[in-house]
């Protein structure tokens, strides 16, 4: 059964893609459409909708406030070269990993077949070997497949 956050995370993306990347809302309005007090919206956008997630979210508290989520749109090579330099440091959480997959499936950059392969390659049950050894070598799994991306793109 599907968490909350999970619910609330799926219908505001849905209605970004509905609205073309750009959506107001309001938290009250929101939280009773969900029957959840406004900290749990405010948790889903402040763990779901990150600069980091690929969406810019704009604030207005008080009787008038609203939540602007804008999705943005990166250039894929600018992406997976953020990933590759920032994005991901030395080492890597499989949940860390599965967020960056979606995100690189929803902006259109991999196919979901793709993803599921990565994943695939990069799970806890792939990497078996002690765990306070395995998001360091996911970390350097996952940035040599964004290496190899950013590769073919070129000999495109």
């Amino acid at each position: 059964m599907a968490r909350l956050s999970d619910i609330i995370e799926e219908f505001i993306k849905t209605l970004l893609k509905e609205s073309e990347g750009e959506l107001e809302l309001q938290r009250n309005d929101l939280a009773s459409y969900f029957d959840c007090a406004p900290s749990q919206i405010n948790y889903v956008l402040a763990t779901r909708f990150t600069l980091n997630h690929g969406y810019y979210i704009e604030s207005r508290r008080g009787g008038g406030g609203y939540i602007r989520i804008v999705r943005l749109d990166t250039d894929k090579d600018d992406y997976l070269f953020y990933l590759l330099k920032e994005g991901i440091g030395k080492e890597l959480s499989e949940q860390e990993a599965v967020k960056h997959l979606q995100r690189m499936v929803e902006q259109g950059f991999i196919s979901k077949r793709d993803a599921y392969i990565i994943n695939s390659a990069i799970s806890d049950k792939a990497i078996a070997i002690p765990s306070t050894l395995k998001d360091g070598i996911r970390a350097s799994i996952f940035k040599s497949i964004l290496a190899a991306l950013l590769s073919l793109d070129e000999k495109k």
